[in-house]
């Protein structure tokens, strides 16, 4: 073990970032618009304790609107390789018209599907489809929104209760129902970059370095 010096905490700068992306994966989230189209949310605010996953999302996005509407969602996970179409989606909203604090860096997309060349595949318990190229997917339900004191907080959390997991064998060890590490590239969002579990792919176009 490497030994740390004593005055190692001297070397810390007091900074204070815009964002606190410090590492987390990307998320598709994919919710039924009120017209039955389906929208594609991409977000790296999600974490999953047992059967729950916990998703944080502005409520000003058609996301929020859409699961506090239809209590069901699918949690997409796209691996590393598939940056590009992430980025494709990254600056498009299902919003119309598009929010006022949006305006200057996003636009409407009613067909995100076809946008970031996407397919769109059935699930089993609920009424959203899953994205085929992700190759882990989760069905899941909305189980408790919960809002900020802070009226102009701007985000909701959201608890999911997964339904129904979908793997692609490619990551999925042999005769278990155990995702493969080894195996399972996931795309990774550190302040704003793209990363796998190696080098970096690429930067979001709201990168501010």
């Amino acid at each position: 073990m490497v030994a740390l010096s004593a005055t190692c905490a001297d070397v810390h700068l007091r900074i204070d970032p815009s964002i606190l992306y410090f590492g987390t994966p990307v998320v598709l989230v994919t919710t039924r618009n009120r017209d039955g189209s389906t929208n594609i949310g991409p977000m790296s605010s999600a974490w999953a304790l047992g059967d729950t996953v916990v998703l944080g999302w502005s409520t000003d996005s058609q996301t929020a609107v859409n699961l506090e509407r239809e209590r069901e969602c699918v949690v997409n996970l796209p691996s590393a390789d598939l940056h590009q179409a992430v980025e494709a989606l990254a600056p498009l909203t299902g919003r119309d018209p598009v929010p006022a604090d949006k305006t200057a860096k996003f636009r409407y997309e009613p067909d995100k599907f076809a946008a970031a060349g996407f397919t769109s595949q059935p699930s089993d318990r609920v009424a959203v489809p899953r994205i085929a190229q992700c190759q882990l997917q989760l069905e899941a339900k909305v189980s408790a929104i919960h809002v900020p004191v802070d009226p102009e907080g701007g985000f909701w959390i959201v608890e999911t209760h997964v339904e129904r997991v979908h793997a692609h064998p490619d990551i999925v060890k042999a005769g278990t129902d155990h995702i493969d590490p080894a195996r399972w590239n996931p795309l990774l969002y550190v302040f704003r970059h793209y990363f796998g579990t190696g080098d970096e792919l690429g930067r979001s176009f709201r990168a501010e370095d």
